[in-house]
């Protein structure tokens, strides 16, 4: 499985029932495409399953990885209606994505916004999920964190250029720690489209806001303790040591409740780990493998 055929990222779609409508939700796949093994990354709330290509090229030996772009991101459908941008409606999607790939055993990684799905489907009596990962995201999220995404989320700058781009996505994602030149503009290539009329805007629906807003407006915490609880396979969970919206006291209360996650801390992140270095990828790699 080292060759370069199989280590290269396939171009993917596959479609979602969303009332009568179909929408193409797209992903990336690495590794041996007829291996049963697969491994799910799913990015947070404004960002792309391209987050996960230095994490999947590492994994792409062990497991068929797949990323997808949740609808409305990337290179996936918008939704006619953006009421429909809700954790409960993308975990259906991801059934259905799950339906496509016929894996004979699924490992979830989910960054935030994807952990949260991530914890829906493993929540579920007779879940395919096996063992899971949530990168800074638990049962508990905090009122500041989902203050600082509502700065942003929804606003729709244009950039006349990449690097103008980039100096956008640096700012507003300060709190992945001190990435490489050439890591952030891994990062700005995938996170912003072309336009027709030149420049650039991020790779997302801004119509996305309405619902987060909606759902997350109320000046307090969300807290989904019932459904972390109901997760039953080996979890992982990840905080970056500066994160504002995975807590110390949750980080830590998530080993002793639910599944007993095993509880793994990055230094000098905030929201979230990236996994584009080997210190971040490395428990990843051992806990789904089971070193």
């Amino acid at each position: 499985m080292e060759n370069s055929a199989a280590v290269s990222p396939r171009q993917k779609f596959v479609q979602c029932l969303r009332g009568p409508r179909l929408y193409k939700m797209a992903y990336t796949e690495w590794g041996d495409p007829h291996n049963g093994k697969v491994l799910v990354c799913a990015h947070g709330l404004t960002r792309v399953g391209r987050d996960f290509d230095f994490l999947a090229a590492r994994m792409a030996g062990e497991y068929r990885v797949v990323c997808p772009d949740v609808l409305g991101r990337g290179h996936s459908d918008w939704l006619q209606d953006p009421s429909g941008y809700q954790i409960p409606a993308y975990a259906a999607d991801m059934v259905t994505l799950i339906a496509r790939l016929d894996a004979q055993e699924l490992h979830w990684l989910g960054t935030s916004m994807g952990g949260l799905i991530g914890m829906a489907i493993a929540s579920l009596p007779d879940t395919p999920i096996r063992r899971l990962v949530l990168n800074d995201v638990g049962p508990v999220i905090t009122v500041q964190s989902l203050e600082r995404i509502a700065q942003y989320v929804g606003a729709a700058p244009a950039f006349p250029s990449l690097e103008v781009a980039e100096q956008y996505i640096r700012l507003v994602s300060a709190p992945f720690g001190d990435l490489t030149d050439d890591q952030w503009r891994h990062l700005t290539v995938h996170s912003v489209r072309t336009l027709p009329e030149g420049g650039y805007r991020m790779h997302y629906d801004p119509a996305l806001a309405e619902p987060f807003r909606a759902a997350y407006g109320g000046g307090q915490d969300i807290t989904l303790w019932p459904i972390y609880e109901a997760i039953a396979c080996p979890t992982l969970v990840v905080r970056g040591a500066l994160s504002d919206l995975l807590t110390p006291a949750t980080h830590a209360e998530m080993g002793a409740r639910g599944p007993r996650a095993t509880t793994v801390e990055i230094p000098r992140v905030g929201h979230a780990p990236m996994f584009m270095i080997d210190e971040q990828v490395r428990p990843v790699h051992d806990f789904l493998l089971g070193a």
